[in-house]
């Protein structure tokens, strides 16, 4: 068995090599100052960012020649909102996912946060602040206004626009999955149900489904 002299001994070497490592540590960290760390940074975190290109993209919005420049980057949802100032498009969740952020790119129906500004050159892109006319609301606005089609508003704007492209489909008579043998349709024949699932990419939180799809029936019946 060790001696408590040994053991002594033992205790003040284990001191000493453990002073010795935590001042090594402080040396190569801590202790240096920023300049001498910057010397051993990884040369990639020091390098120069690369230039985000900048583009010029023409497209006509609610009527009005719009010609913007825009990071490459640049969502058609940010350069509506961010650009052009029209808020009425909503960021919800940025992913694609809730439709809030729904305007008319060429008639169809998109997700604005899923497509960049650049790849919408020429187009003609109508957004909610778009959907009136001479000031007075179009037959939609007016019949979500009728059956309370909202409660927050936040997915309002969303709702209205993709709901207006719907109409527009129907008339075209172009199919969704619901829709039975198109090839022996005359006309869709917008039910209910239709309508739910032509509406599926909108999401309202508040749960204001009932009365968004009375308003877009009451307006198939009437246009």
């Amino acid at each position: 068995m060790p001696t408590r002299d040994a053991n002594a001994g033992f205790d003040a070497q284990r001191r000493v090599f453990l002073g010795t490592v935590a001042g090594g540590a402080v040396t190569a960290g801590v202790g240096l100052p920023l300049s001498s760390m910057a010397e051993v940074r990884s040369p990639a975190v020091d390098a120069a960012p690369h230039a985000v290109p900048v583009n010029d993209v023409k497209f006509r919005v609610n009527g009005t020649e719009q010609h913007l420049r825009v990071d490459a980057r640049t969502t058609l949802l940010d350069a509506l909102r961010e650009d052009l100032h029209l808020t009425g498009v909503k960021k919800g969740c940025d992913r694609g996912q809730c439709g809030a952020c729904t305007v008319i790119v060429d008639g169809r129906r998109i997700n604005s946060c899923l497509t960049l500004a650049v790849m919408h050159e020429g187009a003609t892109i109508t957004t909610v602040e778009g959907l009136a006319s001479s000031g007075q609301p179009s037959a939609l606005q007016s019949a979500f206004l009728e059956h309370d089609g909202f409660q927050c508003g936040y997915c309002t704007p969303g709702q209205l626009c993709s709901a207006t492209a719907l109409l527009d489909e129907v008339r075209r008579n172009e199919a969704s999955a619901l829709t039975p043998d198109i090839a022996r349709t005359t006309r869709v024949d917008l039910s209910d149900a239709e309508i739910r699932e032509r509406m599926s990419g909108n999401i309202c939180r508040c749960g204001a489904y009932p009365n968004i799809v009375a308003a877009i029936r009451k307006t198939a019946s009437e246009t």
